[in-house]
């Protein structure tokens, strides 16, 4: 049984105005409440004109609180009004499935209590990344991690492929209470790398454009300069490949003695 109140959550894309699919608008324009999950205050006014009722869940953060307590009240605002019977909305940058964990848990809530429950894909920086850097990430292979996961979990990566760390501006911490961590987290980070890239390999800082009038950050460096860059919570590293594909001979073969036997049996 579903009851009157309902929930979406909605991605409005990266760039301000410019990504924002014709469903997502419509599930805005047509909430009794909208909460926003963005990250500058142009991009909240924008909601704003869209919405008469637009609220804030950036005022859950704060330096030195847990981002999970941050979560918890996010995604209780929301579902107090999904309980309250209304159609609530949360509009969130880029896709609101990608590194935030309040849409999926606020439409995992409302699913379990039998509220109608969706969530609309958008542009994300991942998507953004691709476009601005030329990237194709079926040509060599990509793998993606969030930086501190990366580091606290021995993940296998790959250096024939793309290597995109997200968050490095975060890297090191344990808290989930910081807004920035420093050179001596990415000098751990860098070390790590430098067990499979050369340390004058070339990376990229990239940071996509929020605001039409923002320039696109595509910053070429060496490995070893990562430690003093300038870097925020936004900044992504990009690596490119140090290698070349290893072909997998014994696959090969087996494919090839695969092929014979099907032209044997054909003749």
């Amino acid at each position: 049984m579903s009851h009157s109140g309902s929930l979406a959550c909605v991605g409005i894309g990266m760039t301000l105005g410019a990504h924002i699919c014709p469903l997502a608008k419509s599930y805005i324009e047509q909430a009794d409440v909208v909460f926003s999950g963005v990250s500058n205050g142009i991009v909240e006014l924008w909601l704003q004109e869209m919405h008469s009722d637009v609220r804030s869940l950036q005022v859950y953060y704060s330096e030195g609180k847990s981002r999970h307590i941050t979560y918890r009240e996010m995604v209780d605002a929301m579902l107090t009004e999904v309980r309250a019977g209304k159609k609530v909305v949360g509009a969130f940058y880029g896709h609101p499935g990608v590194f935030a964990h309040a849409p999926h848990k606020s439409i995992e809530l409302a699913k379990a209590e039998g509220f109608d429950a969706v969530m609309v894909p958008g542009i994300s920086a991942e998507d953004c990344l691709i476009a601005d850097l030329g990237i194709d990430p079926g040509k060599f292979g990509c793998q993606q991690f969030e930086a501190s996961q990366f580091m606290f979990y021995q993940r296998r990566f790959d250096p024939s492929c793309y290597l995109v760390l997200w968050q490095i501006g975060l890297a090191g911490d344990k808290s989930m209470a910081k807004f920035a961590t420093g050179a001596a987290h990415r000098q751990v980070l860098i070390e790590l790398l430098a067990e499979q890239y050369p340390l004058d390999h070339e990376v990229i800082l990239y940071e996509a454009a929020v605001l039409p009038i923002d320039t696109v950050r595509k910053q070429t460096l060496t490995l070893s300069a990562l430690a003093d860059a300038e870097i925020f919570m936004h900044t992504t590293l990009v690596i490119p490949p140090s290698q070349k594909m290893q072909p997998n001979h014994q696959v090969l073969e087996r494919l090839k003695q695969i092929e014979r036997q099907l032209e044997e049996a054909a003749v």
